[in-house]
């Protein structure tokens, strides 16, 4: 090779240690010298590449010398002519404001400035009033409030309610930045609130008479009221576009709620404010008037009245309300607040205010007659304690709902005369026990003697304080745990049951059993929560309180006796910020008790009726059912009619038994239980054809009619709502008459088409519950539709 292809460096000898290490990398051993010329031309492509980038560097470098001289040259030039302009907007603004010097000139010149800007922020006054007026014109288009305008509302309520809940947020966005503009703006926000106000009470009228309309159809508030199909969907719009009236105030209101707010009272939803009107109206004819029921010394019959009326409309507004609120504030803040989305919560806020206002008056009556006042106070406490089994959280959690009769004592400023009343009366009690001809005569016979002997009075009060509520609780106990010895089948085999006993827990003797329990564990865990608010027991547990924390160890002779006064009174006795009572304790085991039975009755119904039940769910015949089959098309499944005439058994003494609130839960409990058994084993283990479904829904129809007939009117469907659907899914025709979704193969194609589609026809045929896979699985139980 030439010597000229060598890298000179190489060549005079004056190669680095790179270079030497680079050759002894790649000379290694002598076959590698054959390689010699391959890497000499790899060499020489690497030189010529690193050549070719230097030259590039070069001619950049230059490139950028050149344009930092121009850009230099250009920044100059620029100086220059600002300097210019700036002398020439100097002469000029002489010229202008006619003035002699630029600092004269610059103060004349930004007032002016200041006259454009106040001329900017009235172009956005006037924008702003422009968006009010157009938002109100789309509203109500003519002044004052017309038949033209009720028409638009009437024809496009949606259209109309957004552009008012637009201007709704136009409102309370310009009241939150007034703070920030120091006020800057008042007539503005005022004019903008007043006909936000306007516009609010024209449009609440409008829609208000027509969903008075539709209550007036429905016979609203008869007994017994339902929405026939007819005017189901009338019903769900005429709630829905008061609800979305009433909408950003809602949201503002949920919105708004945090720790260190003042509590409010939640608002009442306008379809139940326009249903509770008739409401009202018989309240006062009943209870304002000259009328029996209006009785100073009897408030229990107004409390009780008010939950009567919970009783008789709950169901309704559970079964047609419900679903429309949950529908209206899915994904909203709202959605979280049951004091909304419950129906039965928000019936109860709907009421309170027609009970507040009697309350009021009913005060003024009877302040002057202290039995009078300490008697109502006890009727308010267990009014808000039944509230509360309602589930009432007022706005809030369940356990910091005040209630009604903080209103009264607290905020009404009537606890001061209530405790003066109270004591009067604890003395007044407490004067007739120590009266008595051998109340302080010592009893020798009543305790050890090597004890010091005590009066008769206070070992009856012990008596009557401690030993009889302890030895009943043990008793109540032991009838529970003797219960349970006869419904196992463990102890049954270990300790043997006689006929007699088994017989005593078949069919409404076991139930009666327990609910001898139960009742009498209700009973006296409401005693002892009234007598924890009696003022004597008051008094007695905050001396009890003050001695357990050494507030009074001089008074005692021995400091033992402290630690032994603990041991003999409540647990909370001495612990730190206790707001307890001296019965607490006792009701608290009461409480235990009555849970613990309650659910021994749940468990009790349940067992009983799945052993009923089992010959009926051994039925295979739904699917060949036919109309030339033997069974009358008017009769339900024979194996259906002993648990029929078992459940009715049931439900006749349950309901005589107990109070409605516990027979609602306990039956509330049942009815999942008896949805969830014909679920799974008949209506998903069997297919059916068109007879064989329609006598599965008279079966479940004659079960809710049942219910109905014991516990209200839709009870039974409102307990069973998924069965209920599926049962309606399932019998549908085909080629049936009427509308598309009461046809069989028009619901079909549609559930199995897409979740979008399913989820649209069941919406349309009225199903809240059911969803779209379990709909595909009913469909798939009728032999029509195998295919």
């Amino acid at each position: 090779m030439a010597a000229a292809a060598y890298p000179k460096s190489i060549l005079r000898g004056e190669g680095d240690v790179r270079v030497e290490d680079y050759l002894n990398d790649k000379l290694q051993t002598y076959d590698d010298l054959e390689n010699l010329e391959s890497l000499l031309s790899s060499v020489k492509n690497q030189h010529d590449v690193l050549t070719k980038q230097l030259r590039e560097a070069e001619t950049s470098l230059e490139k950028a010398q050149r344009a930092s001289k121009s850009h230099v040259s250009s920044v100059l030039q620029q100086a220059r002519a600002l300097q210019t302009q700036r002398t020439d907007i100097g002469r000029r603004l002489l010229i202008v404001t006619g003035s002699k010097t630029i600092d004269e000139a610059a103060c004349k010149f930004e007032s002016s400035m200041g006259k454009l800007r106040n001329l900017d922020i009235a172009k956005g006054y006037v924008e702003v009033l422009k968006e009010v007026e157009e938002l109100s014109t789309m509203l109500t288009s003519v002044t004052p409030w017309s038949a033209e305008a009720r028409l638009k509302v009437k024809n496009s309520p949606r259209a109309a309610l957004k552009s008012y809940a637009r201007l709704q947020n136009l409102t309370r966005a310009l009241q939150s930045l007034q703070p920030a503009a120091e006020g800057a703006a008042p007539h503005l926000v005022d004019y903008v609130e007043k006909v936000s106000v306007a516009l609010h009470k024209q449009m609440k009228e409008v829609l208000e008479n027509e969903f008075e309309e539709l209550l007036n159809k429905i016979k609203w508030p008869s007994k017994g009221v339902a929405l026939s199909g007819a005017y189901q969907n009338e019903w769900k719009e005429g709630v829905g576009k008061l609800l979305e009236l009433q909408k950003v105030d809602l949201e503002a209101s949920v919105n708004a709620k945090g720790g260190d707010r003042d509590w409010k009272e939640p608002f009442v939803l306008l379809p139940l404010e326009m249903m509770v009107k008739p409401l009202e109206l018989r309240f006062k004819y009943h209870f304002d008037g000259n009328k029996p029921t209006n009785r100073i010394d009897k408030p229990e019959y107004f409390l009780s009245h008010v939950v009567n009326l919970l009783n008789t409309y709950s169901d309704f507004l559970s079964q047609y309300l419900g679903p429309v609120l949950h529908s209206e504030f899915a994904g909203s803040s709202i959605d979280l607040d049951p004091v909304y989305t419950d129906s039965t919560s928000a019936f109860i806020t709907s009421l309170l205010p027609m009970l507040r206002r009697k309350i009021s008056h009913f005060l003024l009556e009877i302040a002057g007659q202290p039995q009078l006042l300490s008697h109502f106070i006890h009727e308010l406490i267990s009014f808000d304690a039944t509230l509360r089994e309602w589930n009432y959280e007022g706005g809030e959690s369940l356990e910091n709902w005040k209630g009604l009769t903080w209103e009264v004592l607290v905020k009404q400023d009537w606890f001061p005369r209530w405790l003066q009343v109270e004591k009067e009366f604890a003395l007044s009690r407490y004067q007739t026990i120590v009266s008595t001809k051998d109340a302080w005569e010592i009893d020798y016979d009543s305790v050890d003697p090597s004890m010091t002997k005590s009066t008769k009075s206070a070992i009856r009060l012990k008596d009557l304080l401690e030993t009889i509520t302890d030895k009943f609780h043990n008793r109540l106990n032991s009838a529970i745990e003797a219960y349970m010895v006869l419904t196992s089948s463990i102890a049954r085999a270990v300790q043997g049951v006689s006929k007699e006993d088994q017989a005593s827990l078949a069919g409404v003797g076991g139930l009666e059993r327990l609910c001898r329990v139960y009742g009498s564990a209700e009973y006296l865990e409401k005693a002892m929560r009234d007598w924890s608010d009696d003022i004597f027991f008051l008094e007695l547990w905050e001396e009890l309180q003050e001695r357990t924390r050494g507030d009074t160890k001089k008074s005692l002779e021995e400091p033992e006796s402290v630690n032994e006064l603990a041991v003999h009174t409540p647990s909370l006795a001495g612990s730190e910020g206790d707001t307890g009572g001296l019965f607490d304790e006792s009701a608290g085991a009461f409480k235990q008790l009555r849970v613990r039975t309650e659910g021994l009755i749940v468990e009790s119904l349940s067992s009983n009726m799945r052993e009923a039940l089992k010959p009926y769910s051994r039925i295979s015949i739904w699917s060949s059912l036919n109309s030339d089959s033997a069974t009358p098309t008017t009769t339900i499944t024979p194996e259906l009619d002993p648990p029929i005439r078992q459940l009715s058994a049931y439900l006749s003494f349950l309901s005589a038994a107990l109070a409605p609130a516990p027979l609602r839960r306990i039956f509330r409990h049942l009815a999942t239980f008896l949805q969830q058994y014909f679920w799974d084993y008949v209506l998903m283990r069997n297919t059916f054809s068109g007879n064989g479904a329609m006598q599965f829904s008279r079966d479940v129809a004659a079960v809710w009619d049942l219910m109905n007939r014991w516990l209200g009117e839709g009870q039974g469907e409102v307990g069973m709502r998924k069965l209920h659907e599926g049962a309606s899914l399932l019998s549908l025709p085909i080629d049936g008459e009427g509308e598309a979704p009461a046809d069989l193969k028009y619901v079909e194609e549609r559930v199995f088409e897409s979740n979008e589609r399913a989820k649209e026809v069941l919406g349309e045929m009225g199903f809240w519950v059911l969803t779209e896979s379990e709909a595909r699985g009913v469909l798939e139980r009728r032999v029509e539709l195998a295919d």
